[in-house]
């Protein structure tokens, strides 16, 4: 009985959405130039749908402050326009489009499009690398690169992953725009081999990170320093984490006003260009760590003192 009163509820809920969804958005943009933040978001729902994933329109969004979660799969996307069409028509959520970079018509639906606010975002003066990530690069021989495998690092955080957000058609986007310098990586190298990586869209003064992979613990989480620490030396000012959770203190990241980060990101737009040179992740350690961890190799590499020869009997 609970089970049947339980079903003809969400009938009913589904009938109270679906009057909605015949009624035309009341925020609905030509593209990301275009679109305002509606006052009062609720940060646990987006703030748009929009199916252009274009590089252009990839491109326009970061620009805007917005990231994409995408979609695929007409099941799931109906349900994203059943799901939110209240609050499309009374404009909490806006339609961007609905044509693709090309001017060619497509569904909104297909994508998700977020700005939390409050959003979490590292200050790149400061390199944070948190007591766990400090052992294991003290214990290792790591080396760093900058925008040397963009591609792999972009395919290896997909892989095996249940999340679909990294489509065949966002990645092609994203190896564009990096391609345009617009897009970048950073690689954490062990032994000759790839372990970690991560990759974001710089705009100005602020690099947008994704997502991070891990073939060896915290290999990820020096990535992350690594692109900070090279976005610093590049004049850049923060590295947008997007969602602040529970992880976010251990890779320095804090949350901030969505208001506040916007006036940084549309401080600038012009290209960032990584060092992309091969570089100790030792490097990263803070000083008083480094110093300690010099002392000790220094020790080692010492030679063992000579032990005194015993003295000589004195004679009878």
């Amino acid at each position: 009985m609970n089970l049947l009163r339980d079903d003809v509820l969400g009938n009913l809920r589904l009938v109270g959405q679906l009057r909605h969804m015949g009624r035309k958005p009341a925020r609905q943009y030509p593209g990301w130039s275009a679109f305002e933040y509606a006052g009062g978001g609720d940060p646990d729902m987006p703030v748009a749908f929009c199916g252009d994933l274009s590089p252009a329109g990839l491109l326009a969004a970061y620009r805007r402050g917005v990231f994409p979660l995408a979609a695929p799969g007409l099941k799931r996307r109906a349900g994203k326009r059943v799901e939110y069409a209240e609050r499309v028509a009374s404009g909490a959520v806006a339609i961007v489009g609905p044509a693709d970079g090309n001017g060619e018509a497509v569904d909104p639906y297909w994508a998700e499009w977020w700005s939390p606010d409050p959003r979490s975002v590292i200050d790149v003066s400061d390199v944070h690398v948190s007591k766990d990530t400090r052992k294991v690069i003290t214990r290792n021989d790591f080396v760093t690169t900058a925008n040397t495998s963009f591609k792999r690092v972009v395919e290896e955080c997909r892989a095996g992953r249940p999340s679909e957000w990294l489509t065949d058609q966002l990645v092609a986007s994203l190896v564009a725009l990096h391609e345009d310098g617009w897009a970048h990586s950073t690689e954490v190298w062990l032994d000759g081999e790839l372990v970690g990586g991560t990759f974001g869209i710089a705009t100005g003064k602020v690099i947008s990170g994704d997502t991070v992979f891990n073939r060896v613990p915290n290999a990820g989480r020096i990535a992350i320093a690594d692109m900070v620490a090279r976005f610093r030396d590049a004049g850049g000012l923060l590295m947008d984490n997007q969602m602040y959770g529970p992880l976010s203190p251990s890779i320095g990241a804090a949350p901030v006003p969505r208001a506040d980060y916007l006036k940084v990101l549309e401080s600038a737009t012009e290209r960032v260009v990584l060092d992309a040179a091969e570089l100790p992740a030792k490097r990263l350690l803070p000083a008083t760590v480094k110093a300690n961890t010099a002392q000790a190799t220094t020790a080692q590499a010492k030679p063992p003192r000579a032990s005194k020869a015993p003295k000589a009997p004195a004679p009878a």
